[in-house]
């Protein structure tokens, strides 16, 4: 167990075996040795590689519950095999505290997901109505799409990784077949929101071969966050033309940025290809783009994990220390960074 948790660790500090071995006064042959299960490092050691990895000793003793099946990379272009290992790793470590965590409360459920078969990109549309049919999301705005995701069993998590990157979705295999979707940490919201509903079409969805994925998922995306009667209702049947101050308050409406509304709205017939055109070449030339005009919306953050590991440390199920580890980081820590995104607030069990 010590080797895979080790191993886990290394990937995710992004080290090489010499590198840890270095850092922790050990030979780089031990090391592999401990990797591949042939010793055991005794409690010195162990202490060593643990403070070389940055992780608690915890870590590498923890029990492995969770393995991962497929991966689904979304990049502009291609991830180095190094990132990849990375990522994988974060996500490994991310599934694990989470069964954990969620294994206090009861057995952890597999999400009612549909799959929907798409013979052409439209039937993506289709796809995204029956998933908002399935989890009762009405046909309005979906104020947090990683709230949603999350009470619907699909575990969400930031990570960090470089440009080019945009998201991947992770499974896990054996008893339990769990959807993890990772978004790189650090986008604005609606490119984080459309980047984690183009991951959901790709679970909804069972796309024919004749069907470019990649396509049917973005339709997806944008259907899920914009069904095509909202986008009918705010924007009309037929239009020459869009406004880009409708476009921005729509955006900020919807969660969908203002390029994405614009291919919506050609997609739906509401505009012609060329008006879309010009507005994307109106983007273009202002560096739009990169980043669009006016007020940008906030990334969401994932809760569901944090608020289990704090109701279980309320109830006295787990220490500190294991509050610790399962939130992944010391509570001293994530009070920090917690009063760094929401301000001061008292301390403690309430009663």
């Amino acid at each position: 167990m010590i080797g895979e948790r080790l191993k886990v660790a290394r990937h995710r500090a992004g080290l090489s075996t010499r590198a840890l071995a270095d850092a922790a006064g050990v030979s780089a042959m031990a090391v592999s040795k401990y990797e591949r299960e042939l010793d055991v490092p005794g409690s010195d050691v162990l202490i060593r590689l643990a403070r070389a990895l940055g992780v608690k000793v915890e870590f590498l003793l923890r029990r492995v519950d969770v393995r991962l099946a497929e991966a689904s990379f979304r990049c502009r272009k291609a991830l180095p095999a190094k990132q990849k290992r990375a990522v994988l790793a974060s996500v490994q470590d991310l599934a694990e505290r989470f069964v954990q965590a969620a294994e206090l409360f009861g057995k952890v459920e597999e999400p009612d997901l549909p799959r929907v078969r798409v013979r052409d990109i439209a039937r993506a549309e289709a796809a995204a109505e029956t998933l908002r049919e399935r989890w009762g999301m009405g046909q309005g705005p979906v104020d947090n799409l990683t709230a949603v995701m999350e009470a619907h069993d699909v575990l969400v998590g930031p990570v960090d990784a470089k440009t080019g990157f945009d998201a991947a979705t992770v499974r896990t295999e054996g008893e339990l077949s769990l959807p993890v979707v990772v978004v790189r940490r650090g986008v604005v919201g609606d490119r984080q929101r459309f980047s984690m509903a183009h991951e959901l079409g790709h679970l909804a969805m069972d796309v024919d071969s004749g069907v470019n994925e990649e396509k049917a998922a973005h339709r997806f995306a944008a259907a899920l966050l914009v069904p095509a009667a909202a986008a009918k209702t705010e924007l009309g049947e037929k239009r020459a033309g869009l406004d880009w101050l409708e476009l921005h308050l729509l955006k900020h409406k919807y969660g969908l940025s203002m390029q994405s509304w614009v291919m919506r709205a050609a997609d739906l017939g509401i505009i012609t290809a060329a008006v879309a055109e010009n507005l994307h070449r109106t983007f273009r030339v202002r560096g739009w783009h990169r980043e669009e005009p006016g007020d940008q919306i906030l990334a969401e953050e994932p809760q569901r994990l944090q608020l289990m590991v704090l109701r279980a440390l309320a109830e006295d199920l787990i220490t500190e220390s294991r509050a610790a580890e399962l939130l992944g980081m010391s509570l001293a820590g994530y009070l920090k960074q917690e009063k760094k995104a929401h301000g001061e607030f008292p301390v403690g069990v309430c009663s």
